[in-house]
């Protein structure tokens, strides 16, 4: 959970606070949950605190999903509760929610249409793409994401025809699991070469259980599968998600939280083979907001991502802090009321 009093104990000024931001992922809920509860004005809370986002992206997170009717349209209750919030965005100062990706069950197949649909309706233009979690992982490692999902859901048939379904919609495709899994991503982006897919979290590396103490190999197999996974150019990057603790780097447990250039020591290899791997066009900064809140301020999360490209060519940085993010997402710019 994230904790205010904690991260205030390491305070720094946000650099370079004209650069333009579009974060293009964060998270919001209404009722308590195990990152706490986050809602329009905690989100207005960070994104005010010093650096320049003008938009964000809200992405699934199980949030005000509906009680009632047919299990593979309650989902559709997160996009009505964040349109709303979003709405209210548009009418109050700070940066608008300009995107919304949701849920739905790709296993479906193109049954899904029904729900992307009903997601579309919802969502008053903002409608973007679904988040269908792959991340498996065995008990004694880290809990398996909400969803439950088998291990390889993404080379299932079932899977597959539903992500076609997704892309002939004209959305895209959040790809969430654990470094192990990056194969079954390479996969997926070789069988539908249609479908955009947005990696998240620089793919998910692990620092729990087994794969405890074991960093430097975890680290280098994954950036050999992102090698592969980078040729197929209907993929993009997160280049975030650090601040979770299932990564292992264990902040958590500590009296005070890292500043920037900490996290970039620790970070910062891995972050740059990520935007040299997949070049600035095909990566975007993210917050990952609340969540990377476990350990790491806002305004430090971004101070690293700005210190990181300090010597990076202007227009590199401005795909990395808004353009590919705005092209991801199809983002323009919206009537404030």
């Amino acid at each position: 959970m994230m904790n205010r009093r904690w991260l205030d104990l390491t305070m720094e000024e946000a650099v370079e606070p004209e650069i333009e931001i579009v974060d293009p992922h964060h998270h919001m809920w209404d009722t308590e949950t195990k990152y706490g509860r986050y809602e329009l004005d905690d989100l207005r809370i960070d994104t005010g605190s010093g650096h320049n986002v003008v938009e964000t992206v809200f992405i699934d997170c199980g949030a005000s999903y509906l009680t009632e009717g047919p299990e593979h349209l309650r989902p559709v209750g997160e996009t009505r509760y964040i349109a709303g919030r979003a709405d209210e965005s548009d009418r109050t100062p700070g940066p608008p929610i300009s995107a919304i990706v949701s849920r739905a069950d790709l296993t479906l197949g193109t049954a899904v249409t029904e729900v992307l649909d009903a997601h579309v309706a919802a969502a008053g233009g903002r409608f973007r793409g679904i988040r269908h979690s792959g991340a498996w992982a065995s008990p004694d490692v880290v809990q398996t994401a909400r969803s439950e999902p088998p291990p390889q859901l993404y080379r299932r048939d079932d899977f597959r025809e539903g992500a076609r379904a997704l892309a002939a919609a004209g959305l895209s495709y959040e790809a969430w699991q654990y470094h192990y899994q990056i194969g079954d991503v390479i996969d997926l982006a070789e069988n539908v070469p249609e479908l955009t897919i947005i990696l998240n979290h620089i793919g998910g590396p692990l620092g729990l259980g087994e794969y405890a103490g074991k960093r430097e190999q975890v680290l280098d197999g994954l950036k050999q599968d992102l090698v592969e996974l980078a040729t197929f150019n209907n993929v993009m990057i997160k280049v975030g998600g650090i601040g979770m603790s299932r990564y292992g780097v264990g902040w958590e447990k500590r009296d005070r939280p890292p500043g920037s250039e900490e996290v970039l020591d620790v970070w910062g290899d891995m972050l740059r083979f990520c935007i040299d791997t997949f070049g600035p066009e095909r990566s975007m900064f993210e917050s990952n907001y609340p969540v990377d809140g476990e350990t790491t301020s806002y305004v430090v999360l971004w101070n690293a991502f700005k210190k990181l490209t300090a010597s990076d060519a202007a227009t590199d940085r401005a795909n990395l802090f808004a353009g590919t993010a705005r092209r991801a997402y199809k983002l323009s710019p919206r009537p404030r009321n």
